[in-house]
């Protein structure tokens, strides 16, 4: 994108996706890749969606839960990225467990690894990654959230959000998304609008 533009690229890196949805408004990215849901389309505009993925949760080694049902019970805690679509998702779809946020994906790692938490909510393709480094924990078979990944920009850019449009339009057709995705491990993961 930026060849085409003439322009530098400059990465800026957050630890969750909650942090940027958090610097939308200051003036510190262009574009961005991420979940997309209501609150979020309140504090950025959303081009094409590119992806969707099913959110579930993964039990902790030795845990006695197997479904959505023995895990919404009290006293179960819940770990969640914290400021996502998925702990969202996670904190409508539960009842009776706490859901957790945490500032990066590796902190929960590692409370799942030493069974601090009892679940951590994410898509199933991290969590099916995740369970083959930790022995004995589980993925629950059932989904409760679907979410949809998507570019975008800050609100009030919309001629950026016209060209991100073009931009990904393009590259889904030309096979240079499906590209980006494979060279970065994600082989097995469909391109998927809604």
């Amino acid at each position: 994108m930026a060849d085409q533009l003439g322009v530098p690229v400059e990465y800026v890196a957050y630890p969750n996706s909650g942090q940027i949805t958090d610097a939308a408004s200051k003036g510190v990215w262009d574009i961005s890749f991420l979940p997309k849901d209501p609150e979020r389309e309140t504090k950025m505009l959303f081009g094409p969606i590119y992806e969707v993925t099913d959110a579930t949760y993964i039990v902790k080694p030795g845990s006695a839960i197997t479904d959505f049902a023995t895990l919404d019970q009290p006293g179960v805690n819940v770990a969640a990225v914290n400021n996502t679509t998925t702990m969202r998702g996670a904190m409508a779809h539960l009842k009776n467990a706490k859901v957790t946020g945490y500032q990066t994906y590796d902190e929960i790692f590692n409370l799942l690894k030493n069974g601090t938490a009892d679940a951590f909510a994410l898509s199933r393709g991290q969590l099916e990654a995740m369970a083959k480094k930790i022995p004995g924990t589980r993925v629950l078979d059932e989904t409760f959230k679907q979410t949809v990944t998507a570019v975008a920009v800050p609100l009030n850019h919309p001629l950026a959000l016209e060209y991100a449009t073009k931009f990904m339009t393009e590259a889904r057709a030309n096979g240079m998304l499906r590209k980006a995705f494979d060279n970065n491990g994600l082989k097995d993961t469909p391109l998927r609008g809604q």
